[in-house]
């Protein structure tokens, strides 16, 4: 009997409970609640705890407060006629003071945004030839960004940030730009090449330059101790034999050379054979040439001296 009169207070009790419970809302962080009175937009409300009258107000839909980001592939041409795939990455955001018009101006905000970036994208590219898209890509991204938030700043969304994330020619584009890039680096290092080489030479003909200038100064310098060292000869020569001639003591010294020669020519393990006159007969004939050498001299000498002594008595 007892059961019976507390039954409608229990169910009474669950039923207010049950109201308590579908009245309470628990929004998020970063999130907004629009919430409607019978069918009707009546309030937004901030992450936190908020109270609804159940079956008269209802949530309609979640606003997502974060920055959002949204990627879209697009195949567009070229001003030189070549395909190419790009992909626009697009960060966006709801704003806070126009809520209303970010939950309901537009069915698919996401879908929408991919429809501005397909127009702006196929309305600058083609402007651009290939290798202007990827020196570029920023001002296309910049275009981009523009025109979306002059269009979607009336839905209630802020454009961030737009981003061209990758720019993908046709495989037979890639390929072709691919091998001239390969010969453009080919050409440079032949000619860094031959510019080693060049220098190389150079430096080479350099070195051989300044060592037969080294080598003629020691030739030179050797040449005058020979012509000293004939000069001291002579010298002492005179000063121990009086009676001899200046012909005569280079006679001898030229003699003294030839045996000289002789044997620097033999003591040189590095030359070949080598096949000369040198028996008795042909010393002597030797030096019969040098006597009969110096002796032309002496008359040419005489002439010469004959010739300017008849020249200063015709004057």
């Amino acid at each position: 009997m007892y059961i019976q009169e507390s039954l409608p207070i229990i169910i009474g009790g669950l039923f207010v409970l049950f109201l308590i419970i579908k009245s309470v809302v628990l929004v998020k962080e970063k999130s907004y609640v629009v919430v409607q009175r019978l069918g009707k937009f009546k309030k937004v409300m901030r992450p936190g705890l908020s109270f609804i009258i159940p079956y008269i107000d209802t949530k309609a839909g979640v606003l997502n407060m974060r920055v959002q980001q949204l990627d879209v592939d697009v195949e567009t041409k070229t001003q030189d006629d070549v395909f190419v795939h790009l992909r626009v990455s697009v960060q966006y955001q709801v704003m806070n003071d126009k809520l209303w018009e970010a939950f309901y101006a537009l069915d698919n905000a996401r879908n929408q945004i991919a429809s501005y970036i397909f127009d702006d994208v196929r309305s600058e590219v083609p402007k651009m030839e290939l290798d202007d898209v990827f020196a570029k890509k920023e001002d296309i991204a910049i275009a981009v960004r523009q025109n979306l938030s002059d269009s979607m700043d009336d839905y209630g969304y802020s454009i961030i940030k737009a981003l061209i994330t990758d720019i993908d020619p046709d495989a037979h584009v890639k390929e072709s730009m691919n091998r001239i890039n390969a010969a453009k680096r080919d050409k440079e290092a032949a000619m860094e090449e031959a510019e080693g080489a060049k220098i190389r030479v150079v430096k080479a003909a350099e070195a051989d330059a300044e060592s037969k200038r080294l080598s003629g100064e020691g030739i030179a310098q050797q040449r005058l101790e020979i012509v000293r060292g004939f000069k001291e000869s002579v010298e002492d020569f005179q000063k121990s034999l009086k009676s001899i001639t200046h012909e005569e003591v280079m006679q001898f010294v030229l003699l003294t050379q030839y045996f000289d020669t002789l044997n620097n020519i033999g003591a040189n393990g590095k030359n070949t054979t080598m096949l000369m006159p040198h028996s008795p007969g042909a010393m002597a004939d030797f030096q019969q040439q040098i006597i009969a050498g110096t002796a032309f001299g002496q008359k040419m000498s005489k002439d010469i001296d004959d010739d300017d002594l008849l020249a200063e008595g015709e004057v």
